[in-house]
């Protein structure tokens, strides 16, 4: 090369590089990785990095290096469109316990990520208790809400009813909710009772990580308080009472037993379907009856309730679905009651019903993998639950010793899972967000996040509760289809798929943001509320979102005009699908 080309290239390098450096930031997991897992950071920049850019491992107490070696290769996302580069620092290798950070040097200046802890089943350790005393504050106990709630009228009549205890939906929303968007049919979440049986189901798989965290005995106090609520919230008819609905107003008395349609529009409509919280309710009822203790009920009567709810939907929930037709969510949901129930007591009848609940869901099954939520082409894609179905599956298969029906349960769950990570892996996508597929205007798609326009008419905010319940989802069912010979008990490709998952709610995503709150190095602002309520340490919020109507794009504000709650308030699904995603990444 001649002198000139030398100092040519010389002099370009060092713009590159400058121009390089003025924009990088290095992502990671803000509060710890599991010792035995995948461990991925990345670094973002507005120019790619100049190949051959090492990274460095640093232990944050002694400054000493643990690790060097290069990034790997600087990819873009073209759904984003965000003009970003984004090149992978994988250091899955080490599982030295400490506290450690990344570090990048370009251009004689250096960049770090914030700092995070490596140990054995650290990260489960940290958040299981955070999680725990979140929803201590969640609870509805204020003065105010104890003493409206113990006599609350029923939309449309002047008859009351005791509805006290549960937890607050959000860090802005101090209503209580079985699901709230029932009206809509297809995207109805599980509020109080998934978290319940979230609850239930840490307590069961992981009670020595609890108890090393002392929140052993808070956890399963926390989850007899829920029953308890569900309980309460039976009616003498058979049904349970869907929401309490606040009308985001300050007067407590204001508070109504409601059916809710968009808009806060509010109707008398308020018996939960099995899709609207009765299935979930019936069996975080049945599995809590097993424990045999008591706290304002007795475990008999859980369990009492339990089957009469169940005798009740088998009867009437055709009438309380919204559109009078079963879907996906009814099949899950009637799955999980039945199958609790099937645990419970040893009945025919329960597994006879399980075992349909099972049959519909692998008949939903696509050609290409993902369900089909109707009895058309509408696929099942969820911003909360998308990892239900697999997990109703996986927990039915506890009970289910048949052969010939587990071959089929395991069948809907190995396509279900491929589906999963095909569709992930079917694009550049360095931070292995989950894709899904969906119609929007009528034509199937597949995206990062879920279209705006949607049958809710308004309804669309961060996924962290579907990222959650797909970690635990592809870790759950990927240990009965793809077991393997590693500490998450799955091929290493499912590892790292809900490790991915996870990262990102902990600070490994484009803007740099750690949604638990009170841990880690950046977190939303705080959302006051009324009684006392607003973010809750170790709650998580809602999350990133597309920018645009089809759900492409890629957005995230902490301010956009009283809508900004869409990314930063914290939803209790949220923190609940993250418990149990960290459950399931116990090492095994």
């Amino acid at each position: 090369m001649s002198k000139l080309k030398w100092v040519t290239t010389l002099l370009l390098t060092g713009i590159v590089t400058q121009q390089v450096s003025s924009q990088i930031k290095v992502l990671s997991n803000q509060v710890a990785y599991n010792a035995g897992t995948s461990k991925i950071a990345l670094v973002s920049s507005r120019e790619a990095l100049p190949p051959g850019t090492k990274f460095t491992l640093v232990n944050a107490k002694s400054k000493t290096t643990i690790l060097k070696r290069e990034i790997e290769g600087a990819e873009q996302v073209q759904d984003w469109a965000d003009g970003y580069w984004y090149s992978r620092v994988n250091f899955s290798d080490i599982n030295t316990t400490g506290t450690f950070y990344i570090s990048i040097q370009l251009d004689g200046k250096e960049y770090q990520s914030a700092a995070f802890n490596i140990g054995t089943n650290a990260l489960t350790k940290i958040v299981a208790p955070a999680i725990t005393g979140f929803f201590l504050h969640q609870r509805a106990n204020s003065a105010e809400e104890l003493s409206a709630d113990s006599n609350l009228l029923l939309f449309g009549s002047n008859k009351r009813v005791d509805l006290r205890g549960g937890w607050c939906d959000a860090s802005g929303d101090v209503s209580k909710y079985f699901s709230h968007l029932a009206y809509a049919n297809f995207m109805s979440p599980q509020q109080i009772p998934m978290v319940d049986w979230g609850m239930i189901n840490t307590v069961e798989r992981i009670p020595a990580i609890l108890a090393e965290s002392k929140s052993l005995q808070a956890l399963t106090e926390e989850a007899l308080y829920g029953a308890d609520y569900i309980k309460r919230s039976l009616s003498p008819g058979g049904y349970f009472y869907m929401t309490v609905f606040s009308y985001f107003r300050k007067d407590p008395q204001e508070r109504r037993v409601v059916g809710l349609l968009a808009d806060s529009k509010t109707t008398s409509d308020y018996q939960c379907a099995y899709r609207e919280g009765g299935g979930i309710a019936i069996a975080a009822l049945a599995r809590i009856s097993t424990w045999k203790k008591n706290r304002d009920f007795t475990s008999g009567e859980y369990l009492a309730a339990a089957e009469k709810a169940f005798v009740h939907l088998e009867a009437n929930n055709l009438n309380y679905d919204d559109d009078g037709k079963e879907n996906i969510i009814d099949d899950y949901c009637a799955l999980m009651a039945a199958t609790e129930l099937w645990l419970a007591t040893g009945k025919n009848l329960y597994r006879d019903a399980a075992r349909k609940r099972a049959k519909n869901l692998h008949n939903r099954l696509s050609p290409s993998g993902y369900f089909i939520a109707d009895d058309g082409i509408r696929p099942f894609w969820h911003a909360a639950d998308a990892g239900l179905p697999i997990i109703a599956l996986a927990r039915y298969l506890d009970a289910e010793k048949d052969v010939t029906y587990r071959e089929t349960a395991l069948s809907t769950i190995k396509k279900s899972i491929d589906y999963n990570l095909s569709i992930t892996q079917r694009v550049t996508n360095p931070f292995g967000y989950p894709r899904q597929s969906f119609l929007f205007v009528g034509k199937l798609q597949h995206g990062f996040f879920i279209p705006h326009e949607n049958e809710t008419g308004w309804w669309w905010q961060g996924e962290d509760a579907r990222l959650g319940s797909l970690a635990t989802a592809i870790l759950v069912g990927g240990r009965l289809v793809y077991p393997d010979n590693t500490a998450l008990g799955v091929k290493p490709e499912l590892a790292r798929y809900a490790s991915n998952l996870v990262n990102w709610i902990l600070g490994c995503n484009p803007y740099d943001m750690c949604m638990m709150y009170g841990y880690g190095k950046n977190n939303v602002p705080y959302m006051a509320s009324m009684y006392g309520h607003g973010s809750g340490e170790g709650g998580i919020s809602n999350g990133i979102t597309g920018k645009n109507p089809d759900g492409s794009g890629i957005d995230w504000k902490v301010e956009d005009n009283g809508n900004e709650w869409r990314w930063s308030e914290q939803w209790i699904p949220h923190s609940g699908w993250f418990l149990q995603a960290v459950t399931a990444l116990v090492s095994k």
